[in-house]
């Protein structure tokens, strides 16, 4: 099979990458765009590691064909701060320490963005809800629940 070229957006940029069709979108960002915020940890969407934003919504990147974003919006964890400067949730994780290996960290802060964006006061509730797709085996979520909390505060309230 011959490589295909795919136009989308990926953090704000128009990107053109010649791609195999059968490649997922995970493999596309990391190897073809260099992309490696998403991590592949179970390559069958339960965990949460690969987790980008699509058109704005969350979506495990391994359980898609890297064709099916032609023309489309796609935000990685790389995306996430502005103009070099860390979003709120990535400053509130590295001050309350949440980060221990950090391979679950990338997904789970694109998650915990999704979740912001959707309620931006969230309850404790809507956030453990928000990350539950999001595995961690070595920080537990403790400390992402109260750097969510933090950060939503930090956060502009919308309409403001």
């Amino acid at each position: 099979m011959s490589k295909q070229i795919l136009s989308c957006i990926v953090n704000g940029e128009s990107t053109e990458v010649l791609v195999q069709p059968y490649v997922t979108l995970l493999d596309a960002l990391r190897e073809d765009l260099g992309l490696t915020g998403p991590k592949e940890g179970c390559g069958t969407g339960d965990c949460g590691a690969c987790t980008i934003h699509l058109d704005g919504e969350p979506v495990a990147s391994c359980l898609m064909l890297a064709m099916q974003v032609r023309g489309r919006e796609v935000r990685t964890i790389e995306g996430l701060g502005t103009n070099g400067t860390l979003h709120p949730l990535q400053e509130a994780f590295v001050r309350l320490g949440v980060p221990q290996c950090g391979f679950c960290i990338p997904g789970a802060l694109m998650a915990a963005a999704a979740l912001l964006n959707e309620h931006p006061r969230p309850t404790e509730e809507q956030i453990r809800y928000g990350i539950a797709g999001n595995l961690c085996r070595c920080t537990g979520y403790t400390k992402m629940v109260a750097a969510i909390t933090e950060a939503a505060g930090a956060l502009p309230a919308k309409g403001a």
